[in-house]
């Protein structure tokens, strides 16, 4: 029998192969688009971990959520740091999200408040990605727009706490495999992880209607 992991992976590959194939992020690590795309990028994922961190401490005592909480994986002080390089010491006053970011963003926080188990699949699915595919959009960002290695900017994927990146992968799949959940509970964080996923593309499609270079 597959793991956990596995099947979660497996299960949801169409969706992720989906959401990296947008002309969006194309665009954005083809170096076709300039830096005020990024930027809006940035600061749409700063609603979304807003939502994932806002709740962090309640969800800490679950049983199921409670083992992901891990703070040396938390982005929003990064994401802060980053805007106000990008965006001026004023960013949070010209910061909105598109309505597909306070779609993502609502889901997140739902499932805080009534179901925790879901939180496992944004999770999962966010912080994963910016350990591993996250990096790409980093070296693309200081090749394209002279950000300093891992330094301002680009600090969202620069996991300081986590000397080990693979280790550490490693060691959040064998996590998700010994989650406390029941067989249908795990079914249901996987078609959660599908949504987020789902979610995600939404907020790239929103993003390549404002940066339409692809059409």
């Amino acid at each position: 029998m597959d793991s956990f992991s596995t099947v979660i992976r497996t299960a949801s590959h169409a969706q992720h192969a989906e959401a990296e194939s947008s002309p969006f992020m194309g665009d954005l690590l083809g170096g076709r688009l300039g830096v005020a795309a990024y930027a809006r990028y940035t600061e749409q994922l700063w609603f979304v971990y807003e939502a994932l961190e806002a709740g962090a401490g309640r969800l800490a005592a679950d049983p199921v959520a409670g083992p992901f909480i891990r703070p040396e994986l938390f982005r929003l002080p990064a994401l802060e740091r980053d805007l106000a390089h990008l965006r001026g010491p004023e960013w949070r006053a010209g910061l909105f999200a598109l309505p597909a970011t306070r779609a993502y963003a609502a889901r997140v926080r739902e499932c805080a408040a009534d179901w925790p188990a879901g939180c496992v699949a944004h999770h999962y699915t966010r912080y994963l990605g910016d350990l591993s595919g996250g990096q790409i959009i980093r070296d693309r960002a200081e090749r394209t727009w002279g950000f300093a290695r891992k330094g301002d900017g680009v600090r969202f994927y620069v996991f300081e706490q986590i000397a080990n990146p693979s280790a550490f992968k490693r060691s959040y799949r064998e996590l998700l495999d010994g989650v406390r959940a029941d067989d249908l509970e795990r079914q249901r964080i996987v078609a959660e992880c599908r949504r987020a996923f789902a979610l995600n593309t939404a907020v790239f499609a929103a993003l390549g209607e404002e940066f339409p270079l692809s059409a």
